[in-house]
């Protein structure tokens, strides 16, 4: 299956999607933002590779005026993007990310060890 799945579809059949759409990830309930009366909900940040739904937060699709609301939106957006940023940084370093990892199971330790190098040279 590998490569031949979008990211959403990858999305649509992964247990973070049966949770989500179950109610069962205990996301919290909406609230306020700063210097607004607007109740907002908290909902992941996708990409345009997925659908448009009620619970996801994606960017405006398509040619977008340079100089406009949807613009911006889409900026800020994308500045939510911090584990796929993260990831990016972390192949940047290690080469093991730039390829399928061929045991899941090990995913978990090697991104650790990688992030705990970062940490203790920073």
């Amino acid at each position: 299956m590998q490569g031949r799945t979008c990211d959403g579809g990858v999305f649509l059949h992964s247990e973070f999607y049966n949770a989500l759409t179950s109610g069962a990830l205990n996301v919290p309930q909406p609230s306020v933002l700063p210097r607004n009366d607007t109740l907002v909900p908290y909902m992941p940040v996708a990409d345009n590779a997925f659908p448009l739904t009620s619970y996801l937060m994606k960017p405006y699709a398509g040619e977008v005026p340079k100089v406009s609301p949807k613009r911006v939106f889409n900026y800020i957006l994308s500045q939510a993007h911090i584990v796929e940023n993260a990831f990016g940084l972390l192949a940047s370093i290690f080469r093991i990310f730039r390829k399928p990892i061929i045991k899941p199971s090990t995913t978990e330790g090697i991104t650790l060890a990688c992030v705990g190098y970062i940490y203790t040279i920073s």
